[in-house]
């Protein structure tokens, strides 16, 4: 069970992807025909005011990493995947911040399809002096 108890005792991105990454197991219960509960949950009021307060907590930033600023859509990540048994008994899981991230769209994809390559790459972090050319 990941939880963000957990995952923020890791100081890295790196280290804080390959905590969340799948490995393979993207669409294991998938929604299928159910996919109306999933996108009426994803809709909800409730599921809204959790986004907010997730990506507040995290200051808008990928798996809440300062400096990882995300640029673009927001995105929240389920830690655990849900399942539409999670949707029709409204496990903890759906709304419990301690399960949820925020991420880019492109963190998300790499958790999702266990894909590093598909990762963002590192900032540049600048130093005093290496503007100069030669």
């Amino acid at each position: 069970m990941k939880t963000y108890q957990e995952l923020i005792k890791y100081q890295t991105f790196q280290d804080r992807y390959h905590y969340l990454a799948l490995y393979g197991k993207v669409g294991q219960d998938t929604f299928g025909f159910d996919r109306y509960y999933n996108q009426r949950f994803y809709r909800s009021r409730e599921w809204k005011e959790i986004r907010d307060y997730v990506i507040a907590r995290d200051n808008g930033c990928d798996l809440g990493i300062p400096d990882r600023e995300i640029h673009g859509k927001i995105l929240i990540h389920h830690m655990n995947p849900i399942t539409l048994k999670d949707i029709k008994d409204s496990t903890e899981f759906l709304l419990n911040p301690d399960y949820l991230i925020t991420t880019s769209k492109q963190t998300h994809d790499a958790i999702h399809y266990g894909d590093v390559s598909l990762l963002a790459p590192e900032p540049i972090v600048r130093k005093p002096k290496d503007t100069i050319l030669w």
